[in-house]
């Protein structure tokens, strides 16, 4: 992938997660890791909105958290990226949002479960950040998400939100909705009152397996990003 198709993508992310309902006036942010330089990376500024991302607006920044390059603000959370970024040279793509339901998840102390096709990518897959409610404005908290995010794709910070991670912007992006709609039916189905047995653990894995396929994220990804160019 070149330079320019990495920001071109990254911005039909952003335009996606706006779309599914995760945009939150201008505070989410999503960000790729630049081709060919593993120690840059590109990000959605400061002060815009998911919808309003374009190639022009995109700011670069390095592994210290600095922008290097743009003209727009860079985000007060860029720590986030760049930590996770310095941990985890398995991930190119990171997402920051406020989900409902995630959000909501997050603050009631439960534990992920099997409920949900969607769930199975998470359940016993994802950390949780308790260290600070405020916002990730720190090279110290920063890591501190990094830390918690450990070797898995999805952290929750603890009454914030949640930090989704993948190897491209397709799986991130993916995944953070895939993660909602998990969060979702698991608080609808857990307030109905209790649930039948979940699958056994061999079943969950199975399926699992099947959703991680690149094959599937690509197919998504690129059906949301044509389903916005066709209401665009």
């Amino acid at each position: 992938m070149t330079r320019d198709e990495a920001k071109k993508k990254l911005v039909a992310g952003g335009h996606i997660l706006e779309a599914v309902g995760q945009g939150d006036m201008t505070r989410g942010h999503i960000s790729v890791r630049v081709p060919d330089d593993a120690n840059r990376f590109y990000m959605k500024p400061h002060s815009f909105g998911f919808d309003e991302m374009n190639v022009d607006n995109l700011v670069t920044c390095d592994l210290t958290g600095n922008k290097v390059d743009g003209w727009a603000p860079r985000h007060s959370e860029v720590f986030i990226h760049s930590e996770i970024f310095k941990l985890r040279p398995d991930i190119n793509s990171i997402i920051h949002t406020h989900p409902t339901y995630s959000v909501a998840f997050s603050a009631s102390g439960r534990k992920l479960r099997a409920l949900s096709q969607p769930s199975t990518l998470f359940v016993d897959n994802y950390g949780v950040y308790t260290g600070t409610i405020d916002l990730i404005r720190s090279t110290v908290t920063g890591h501190g998400v990094a830390k918690a995010l450990a070797d898995f794709p999805v952290v929750f910070l603890k009454n914030h939100g949640v930090v989704v991670c993948g190897s491209c912007i397709e799986e991130a992006v993916i995944f953070s909705i895939m993660l909602e709609n998990a969060c979702q039916i698991q608080m609808i189905a857990e307030a109905a009152g209790e649930t039948a047995s979940e699958f056994q653990r061999e079943d969950v894995l199975a399926l699992r397996k099947n959703l991680l396929s690149p094959e599937q994220q690509t197919i998504n990804f690129e059906y949301l990003r044509r389903r916005i160019e066709r209401q665009g």
